[in-house]
């Protein structure tokens, strides 16, 4: 039986005709494939542009005199640090110090901020944390979020808009028009390139994602979003950080401002750190192939860890993976990877990002 989805792109349409059947995430059928090679939307991402439909994610206004303040308790960073035009990743956690979820938090000005979070407790939490205070939450799947990311991003989009995105920062935002259409500019992504996400209505979405496949944009699925955020390092909720996990454990202690006020999960949080159990790494695991996710890791006979999230790149010619392992395993170290059915060969973790170690790529 098909699963009743509860959300739905504006886009879906767009979708089924490149052949995508439109798989679940997040409650939305979601563009996991296409008929296109997923190799080949690696390709445009990481030379020139490519497009994702990240509407799946949860969009939420929270707006009133109490916004910053509601925030606050509810997420690790300080949003007095946050300017009118800015943004902050950062993380949700629950009241053990556990990550419920990440975010994205923009401050719009005038006491109305946006939370963009994933498939975590974000919602709820928020709503707890808004109790009492003279603030309104408001969750909207009219807002879409189209994602362009690479190299060519900004030169594709510029011509089209009417701010100049060349000025745009790094985790800045922007109203602007696009193609003529109203939409919030976000210089954001989830792929290590240079890249801006686009906010618009329903109404308006598919007529940018035309005008954008008509500039050279290819239309890209999770398929190849898997690769080149596992290259990047960038962490997926649910798979490479649950409850279970602690900021510190999967190298998201920057997003705690420790000097902040109270916030949900701040004493545990605190009390947690030099406490961990699992460190988040990237390994080069010796097969020619993706493998498939969940295998053991050894070391001298002794489990270690487990492979999360497994990515073949075509481009560096490795089998790739983040993983959890135990706490003191050093960059080179050769582990025993072993999965169903007798498989088994080695991997070695490897610095993280294997992509861009430096980040010069989105961040220049």
């Amino acid at each position: 039986m098909t699963k009743e989805l509860s959300r739905t792109s504006a886009l879906a349409s767009r979708h089924a005709a490149l052949g995508s059947g439109l798989e679940d995430w997040n409650g939305m059928g979601t563009a996991w494939s296409y008929d296109t090679d997923p190799n080949d939307e690696h390709d445009a991402v990481r030379d020139a542009a490519g497009m994702f439909d990240m509407s799946p994610l949860k969009k939420v206004f929270v707006r009133g005199t109490d916004a910053a303040a509601t925030l606050d308790h509810l997420t690790t960073r300080e949003m007095a640090k946050i300017a009118p035009g800015s943004a902050a990743y950062l993380s949700v956690l629950n009241e053990k110090g556990g990550l419920a979820d990440d975010a994205i938090v923009s401050n719009n000005g005038d006491n109305e901020w946006m939370i963009v979070h994933g498939s975590g407790d974000t919602m709820a939490l928020l709503q707890a944390s808004a109790k009492g205070r003279d603030v309104a939450v408001t969750f909207t799947d009219d807002l879409h979020d189209l994602s362009v990311q690479g190299p060519k991003s900004c030169d594709i989009l510029n011509p089209h808009c009417d701010i100049d995105l060349s000025a745009l920062g790094y985790f800045q935002h922007a109203p602007a028009n696009l193609f003529g259409h109203p939409c919030r500019l976000s210089r954001t992504g989830y792929s290590g390139e240079r890249g801006y996400e686009i906010f618009a209505d329903a109404g308006v979405i598919g007529d940018i994602w035309d005008e954008l496949v008509g500039a050279g944009v290819m239309p890209c699925s999770f398929t190849a979003l898997d690769k080149v955020r596992i290259e990047a390092g960038l962490l997926f909720f649910g798979y490479d950080m649950t409850e279970a996990n602690t900021p510190w454990e999967v190298g998201l202690g920057f997003t705690i401002s420790k000097n902040k006020g109270d916030f949900r999960g701040k004493d545990a949080v605190m009390a947690a750190q030099g406490q961990e159990k699992v460190n988040n790494v990237c390994l080069d695991i010796d097969h020619p192939d993706m493998v498939a996710g969940g295998e053991t890791l050894l070391l001298d006979g002794a489990e270690v860890g487990v492979v999360n999230s497994p990515c073949f790149s075509h481009r560096m010619e490795k089998s790739l993976a983040l993983a959890h392992i135990q706490p003191g395993i050093d960059v080179g170290t050769v582990l025993k990877l072993s999965g169903e059915d007798g498989f088994e060969t080695t991997a070695t973790v490897v610095q993280s990002p294997i992509y861009d170690p430096e980040k010069s790529r989105t961040h220049g």
